[in-house]
């Protein structure tokens, strides 16, 4: 479940990593004007799309298939078998 936070909140902040970058790298603004002029509307939108195509696309093609049988976890040898979807 972490990974998938992880993966949105990344996915959120692309297109304010990748503005600052290259403003960074044009020297167009100095570090500290940096986001001054920025146009944030934009970058929000672009990272509320990608956020959506992420959050599709990991609901989409993860998990069992539909219909499957659900086994729980169970304890093996003293190992815990995780849970799966057959």
């Amino acid at each position: 479940m972490l990974r998938i936070a992880l993966i949105d909140v990344f996915m959120f902040a692309l297109p304010f990593l990748l503005y600052g970058a290259y403003m960074l790298a044009t020297r167009s603004a100095s570090p500290a004007g940096l986001w001054q002029g920025a146009p944030v509307v934009w970058l929000l939108a672009a990272g509320a799309t990608l956020l959506l195509i992420t959050m599709a696309t990991l609901i989409s093609f993860s998990g069992g298939r539909p219909g499957g049988t659900y086994h729980p976890p169970i304890l093996q040898d003293g190992v815990v078998k995780p849970g799966e979807i057959d």
